[in-house]
């Protein structure tokens, strides 16, 4: 097949010699039913989207592949034909349940322990949670070779797993992107720059889950407590608070007082990257957006980078707990255009 523009290569042609790597990274932005691809001389980026109001990024670096092929498109209309740096990038929409499933297709089933996909219609076979549930054995077991490509514009992504002499193929239909822009983050005019454990993150979050909370509220100090996160729900509220000793943060750039609220449920669909992350940067800016950068080790001692950003409650709508689609209301609907 050749692409859009006449170009018998293919758009993508990737190699793993371990889908596993691949599942866990993907599996951390697991919260919504699609994904945006952007593929890139680089690697491949996937972004997942919340109402606007959080997004997760994983970023499948081409260091993760013994082999990574991208032929730009070049369109053979336009008079520069210098470097094809220029044209901008394809992007496509993909089911996330189904690349989920389809590389972790020979991992061992646990009957037990399943979960269902309604897009698809089919079963998936690998465990909901706990903190060491990405490092389960039958996750593990999800070791065979992944072959990745993308042969043209509208093409369907082309997946090849093999595995003891078994190899399984399958095309997954791409859609026309729609998420249009990253929530922004004031980079110049960061509020807050924590770098810790995350697993400390995580145990935090377990911990004030008890309460069945709606918000979120993270308080960042130079000054004692300096570092508080702050839940409540139907069930109460908790408070964890975390000094500024170095054994705990490695990190902590805090130019003054900061507050900001977050849906909790939002906060919480990062546990998955919470639990399997080394080390978590968590940075805030100006107007209140969060964002977490997880560093996750890979295979052969490497690391790669899952991120969530998020857009803060309205201080002034901040008193009212709505359920269901209304919460979007209490938003900050930045401009990101």
């Amino acid at each position: 097949m050749s692409n859009s523009h006449g170009n018998d290569l293919p758009i993508l042609s990737a190699v793993s010699s371990s889908a596993r790597q691949l599942f866990q990274l993907l599996r951390c932005i697991s919260f919504g039913p699609k994904a945006e691809v952007l593929i890139t001389k680089e690697g491949l980026r996937f972004t997942v989207e919340e109402s606007r109001v959080m997004q997760g990024l994983a970023f499948l670096n081409k260091a993760l592949f013994t082999t990574y092929n991208y032929t730009p498109i070049v369109d053979s209309t336009s008079n520069n034909h210098d470097e094809a740096d220029n044209d901008e990038p394809p992007a496509f929409q993909i089911s996330l349940p189904a690349l989920l499933e389809t590389l972790q297709i020979f991992g061992v089933s646990d009957t037990k322990d399943r979960w269902s996909s309604r897009e698809m219609g089919v079963t998936s076979s690998f465990s909901r949670g706990g903190p060491a549930a990405a490092f389960d054995n039958r996750v593990l077991d999800v070791s065979g070779v992944c072959r990745i490509s993308y042969p043209a514009v509208g093409a369907p992504l082309c997946i090849i797993l093999e595995e003891k002499g078994v190899t399984t193929t399958c095309e997954l239909v791409t859609y026309k992107p729609e998420i249009q822009d990253e929530i922004p983050l004031q980079r110049d005019r960061l509020a807050q720059k924590i770098i810790m454990r995350s697993s400390w993150l995580y145990d935090a979050i377990t911990e004030l889950s008890s309460t069945s909370p709606t918000r979120l509220t993270i308080t960042a100090s130079p000054s004692a407590p300096f570092f508080t996160l702050s839940s409540n729900g139907d069930l109460g509220s908790a408070t964890v608070e975390f000094s500024k000793d170095s054994l705990l943060l490695e990190s902590f750039q805090i130019p003054r007082r900061t507050v900001n609220t977050y849906k909790f449920s939002l906060i919480k669909s990062a546990s998955r990257a919470m639990a399997i992350a080394s080390k978590v940067s968590i940075r805030g800016d100006e107007q209140g957006v969060l964002n977490l950068q997880f560093m996750i080790e890979v295979e052969g001692g490497a690391f790669s980078f899952v991120e969530f950003r998020f857009v803060p409650f309205i201080p002034e709508l901040g008193d009212d707990d709505g359920d269901g689609e209304e919460d979007d209301g209490d938003f900050d609907a930045l401009d990101v255009d």
